[in-house]
């Protein structure tokens, strides 16, 4: 299921408004210029997943609310079968597969990510987001260029990051191939956001 960007944007909307949030407040939240939050909130432009991320942080939801307008219930466990999960395509063609979609009060947000090969990537300076928390992730197959602010890396199959996500990071798959990993992104404790 790929939620529809007009639905998310105007539950967005609609929770901002009832909870007495301006556009303004809102922007500064999640980075953004009043004009390019209300693009976004409007379903004129798409949005990245860390804007997600930081909306629903200010909101108080989940973000699969946001997604979907279902309240995550699960409480035992949740299982994903392989290739499966809420599908999110955001930022050049990355898709996020989300693997605990509907498990209530998660300490996480787990995803596969495919990372597409793009050539005109190739040498430019990768564009850097951040977002309260840390995050891991363990590259599947491919390669991967990740740049946390001045520092480039270059991972393989195999390999495991872990980072403060409170910072600039960004990353595209090289090697002439996409790259699928495996990311764990933690949320912030309690302490941390104030």
């Amino acid at each position: 299921m790929e939620p529809n960007i007009t639905e998310v944007a105007n539950r967005i909307r609609s929770l901002r408004e009832d909870l007495g949030l301006t556009a303004a407040q809102m922007a500064e939240v999640t980075g953004r210029s009043v004009e390019e939050y209300e693009a976004q909130e409007s379903g004129a432009k798409d949005f990245s997943f860390t804007f997600l991320y930081k909306c629903a942080r200010q909101l108080g939801v989940d973000v699969i609310e946001l997604l979907t307008g279902e309240n995550p219930h699960l409480t035992g466990y949740s299982l994903v079968h392989q290739g499966k999960g809420l599908s999110i395509k955001r930022r050049a063609g990355f898709e996020y597969l989300h693997q605990a979609p509907f498990f209530k009060d998660k300490l996480c947000e787990p995803f596969v990510v495919t990372a597409p090969y793009l050539p005109e990537e190739q040498d430019k300076p990768i564009h850097l987001s951040q977002h309260a928390g840390q995050e891991l992730d363990f590259i599947i197959s491919g390669r991967l260029r990740f740049a946390y602010e001045d520092h480039i890396e270059e991972l393989e199959a195999g390999d495991t990051l872990y980072y403060d996500s409170g910072r600039g990071h960004g990353m595209i798959a090289i090697g002439g191939e996409p790259c699928v990993f495996l990311a764990v992104v933690l949320k912030p404790q309690a302490s941390d956001i104030l």
